[in-house]
Order: C-alpha cells, then sequence, then structure tokens
C-alpha cells in the first residue's frame, strides 16, 4: 500500500470510531476557548475544565479580564502549571483585545498570533473550533501519533502538519485532528502502549514499510 492509501484507510478507521467531535475544552464563546487553549499549554483538558468555571467566575470576557490583577488570575491557573507566564498572558491579551479590537478574538492568523501567549497551534485551534476555518492543529500527541503511523517523518510539530496537510483534504482538517487526539487517548498513549491491541498501529505502526 501507498502511503496515501494508509492514511486514507486509517481516516476510515477514526470516522467509524469517532462519528462526532465535541470539542474537548469547555468555553462558551471565542474569548473563553482562546483563554482554555492558553492554559492546555503542557496540561490535560480535564484539568483545564476543572479550573476555568473558578477562572471565569471572575472574569469570562476581556473587559473584566484586564482588570483581574495578575496575581489573582495566577492563584486561580496554577494547578495548570506555567502560572506566571500564563497568567501574565492572559492579561495582557485581554488588554490589547480591548484596546486593540473592540474585545473581540480577531478572526485572522496573524493577528491572533501576535497575542502574549498564543503560538501556531493555539491560534490553529481557535481558527478551527471557534469560527470553523479549516486548519490543522498539531500538538505533541498528534507529532507522535503521525510519526509511530508513519504518515510524517517530521522532527517538529511544523513538519509533521505540512505533511498531514498534504495527505488529507482540507474539509476533514477540523474534525481529523480531534479524532487523532481522542483515538491516542484511548487506544494509542504514549506510554504502556500494546501496538497489538491498537486498531491502528497493529495494521500500520512503526515496523510497517510503506510502497512509496
Amino acid at each position: 500500500m501507498t502511503k496515501q492509501e494508509v492514511a486514507n484507510d486509517i481516516q476510515q478507521i477514526l470516522e467509524k470510531l469517532y462519528p462526532k467531535t465535541p470539542i474537548p475544552l469547555d468555553h462558551k464563546d471565542p474569548y473563553t476557548l482562546l483563554v482554555a487553549v492558553l492554559l492546555s499549554a503542557q496540561c490535560t483538558d480535564e484539568r483545564v475544565n476543572m479550573v476555568t468555571p473558578k477562572l471565569f467566575r471572575l472574569a469570562d470576557n476581556p473587559f473584566d479580564m484586564m482588570h483581574i490583577p495578575v496575581e489573582q488570575i495566577r492563584e486561580v491557573i496554577k494547578p495548570c502549571g506555567l502560572s506566571p507566564r500564563k497568567s501574565k498572558a492572559i492579561s495582557g491579551l485581554s488588554a490589547i483585545l480591548v484596546n486593540q479590537y473592540d474585545g473581540v478574538v480577531p478572526q485572522n492568523w496573524e493577528a491572533l498570533e501576535s497575542l502574549p501567549g498564543v503560538g501556531h497551534k493555539t491560534a490553529s485551534v481557535v481558527m478551527s473550533q471557534a469560527f470553523g476555518v479549516p486548519a490543522f492543529p498539531v500538538d505533541t500527541h498528534i507529532h507522535r501519533l503521525a510519526w509511530r503511523w508513519k504518515l510524517s517523518t517530521g522532527k517538529n510539530v511544523e513538519k509533521t502538519e505540512k505533511d498531514l496537510k498534504r495527505l488529507y483534504p482540507k474539509d476533514i482538517w477540523n474534525k481529523l485532528h480531534l479524532q487523532i487526539i481522542f483515538f491516542g487517548r484511548e487506544y494509542c498513549p504514549a506510554k504502556r502502549h500494546d501496538p497489538l491491541q491498537c486498531p491502528i498501529c497493529s495494521k500500520y505502526g512503526r515496523k510497517t514499510l510503506f510502497d512509496d
């Protein structure tokens, strides 16, 4: 089989297992999603969802958040890790949104990536999940699975993102990246993984060689 044929079969497996792909991070609008995604860096979605209700009771919009002391934000988000950096980023981006964008999260790649604490991956999540713009957010988990399944030889997430975008049509990117995340959590974890019990690795794991 060619790499493209394998990629197509993997997508069909994922579609059967996860026909619906709810957004893992609890939010009510683009702003709360942006904050939640920022908090998810090196933190589980489950923990973020435990922390954000308390944070959003303090402020759930940039107008209110910019007036919350950074130290108070930091205390609330401590369970998510990296709280000094994340609290400053939340405060800073909130002020920028108010002062430059009338409090509205911009639907623009360059503008999003210029915000404090917002890199390409975070911007990709917001663009795809908040605005429905085709994107393929690649975190370390998707990077690991793409390499494990030999869909990419990328040594970084940027290269993996390019490889996956070449293999799959744009209209499924937003759903597929979530399907890969769900699959990784359920069947293909980083540790204590049994390839023989994995619906994908048992067929296309690391020892599989492609025709091209």
